[in-house]
């Protein structure tokens, strides 16, 4: 909104520091700053509200060292999150911008989906919360907003090298060129393709059609491939994010890493001069989700302040599964969606070990009777609990981890 207050003033009056508002790296610094204040200010008052309102969390008899201890804890404090996250958003970013329309689509409707969980867990008394069918339903629904929108949205484009005939049949002023390091010289232009990147390949630009064309379907089907993706990917890290959130400050210090990581990519994507230098896919208006991505870090290290061990607040499933769709979206607008096995490798590892466990169980019970576990307890994290490793060691291994995932991340830009 201040964006649009200070373009709307400039015809009026020099107004000093008015065209720093212009620039993409000042708003999401604010973003991020404004995020950090609404998470401290603020989030001291909802704590003492839902403590209050008795929103005390209700622990599972795991059988855990100090579980008894977080009987009572405020939950729902993914509230925090979320107005640390809006506000910022709604002030500093272009609020007409495609990109940051999903995103703030996308918070609302999974922290929604969170809210009524975690409400009927704590206010109707029901430790099951949300069916889970309807938690899957609502993470469809946000996965197709996402999916047909960013297939069909005429905005929403990739910057793609077109041959020198091409480019001459197209349109005048389609077509930008540019001379490599030998002098050649390269066009491109900006198209509606369902492209993404592959890591570690070079000229690692992949279409979806592809694989259409390798099945032997028609490439028109590609609409509805891409899609089953994008749901797919919101469903999986949506809810690795919400298993993943069972330690004090764990899904929290792991978020802030991918995110701080995501807007690095989205940073570049969208800068032609960088997404030129470093050969990777540049996707023309994505540079705003810098600023989304300022406030949701901001947000994540605020919420940290409060949820670290021993936490005061749990973001309860207001937070984790609104976490959890946020990067996969994310990671999908910026084209970069088959990096999140690496990127997310935390997530994907902790939904891996509850399925792992489930499968194993149920087979060794049909096959002899009994059934038998490959861990001591799933998730991951509770695993690592049942061998007495304190909480807060394996927090911060899980956190060098998630760091050690988004360098890898970052490096593929460069090595393939």
């Amino acid at each position: 909104m201040l964006y649009y207050l200070f373009q709307w003033l400039d015809p009026y009056g020099n107004i000093p520091g008015s065209g720093l508002f212009n620039y993409i790296s000042f708003r999401a610094a604010l973003a991020v700053i404004t995020s950090l204040i609404i998470s401290f200010w603020f989030g001291k008052g909802i704590i003492k509200l839902l403590r209050r309102k008795q929103v005390g969390e209700t622990v599972r008899e795991l059988g855990l060292e100090g579980q008894n201890a977080k009987q009572g804890t405020p939950t729902m404090g993914g509230l925090i999150i979320l107005a640390a996250i809006l506000i910022p958003t709604l002030l500093f970013a272009r609020i007409t911008n495609i990109y940051i329309v999903l995103m703030l689509i996308t918070t609302v409707w999974l922290g929604a989906i969170g809210f009524i969980d975690d409400y009927i867990k704590v206010f109707k008394k029901d430790k099951r919360g949300l069916a889970g069918k309807f938690k899957v339903i609502g993470q469809i629904g946000i996965g197709l907003i996402v999916g047909i929108t960013v297939y069909t949205h005429p905005v929403i484009r990739t910057r793609v090298e077109v041959t020198p005939d091409v480019a001459q049949r197209v349109e005048s002023g389609s077509v930008r060129t540019w001379q490599d390091d030998q002098g050649a010289t390269h066009y491109m232009r900006d198209m509606k393709m369902a492209n993404t990147t592959i890591p570690f390949v070079k000229g690692n630009k992949f279409n979806y059609s592809s694989v259409l064309v390798a099945l032997g379907l028609d490439r028109s089907y590609t609409w509805i491939l891409y899609i089953l993706v994008v749901i797919f990917i919101i469903t999986a890290v949506s809810n690795g994010a919400n298993i993943t959130d069972g330690l004090d400050g764990l899904a929290t210090g792991v978020s802030a890493v991918q995110v701080l990581t995501l807007g690095l990519l989205a940073y570049v994507s969208g800068n032609v001069i960088f997404s030129e230098y470093l050969d990777i896919m540049y996707i023309p208006d994505s540079g705003e989700l810098a600023v989304y991505i300022g406030a949701m870090l901001g947000a994540c290290i605020g919420f940290l302040w409060y949820n670290a061990y021993p936490a005061q607040v749990f973001m309860g499933d207001t937070g984790s599964l609104a976490l959890g769709g946020i990067i996969a979206t994310l990671a999908i607008l910026v084209r970069k969606e088959l990096l999140i096995p690496i990127l997310c490798g935390v997530f994907l590892v902790e939904n891996l070990s509850v399925m792992l466990q489930v499968s194993y169980f149920k087979y060794t019970k049909r096959k002899y009777g009994e059934g038998r576990r490959i861990l001591k307890m799933s998730p991951l994290h509770h695993h690592y609990q049942k061998l007495g490793i304190h909480e807060s060691k394996i927090v911060s291994r899980f956190w060098i981890v998630g760091v050690a995932l988004a360098v890898l991340t970052i490096v593929t830009l460069k090595v393939r």
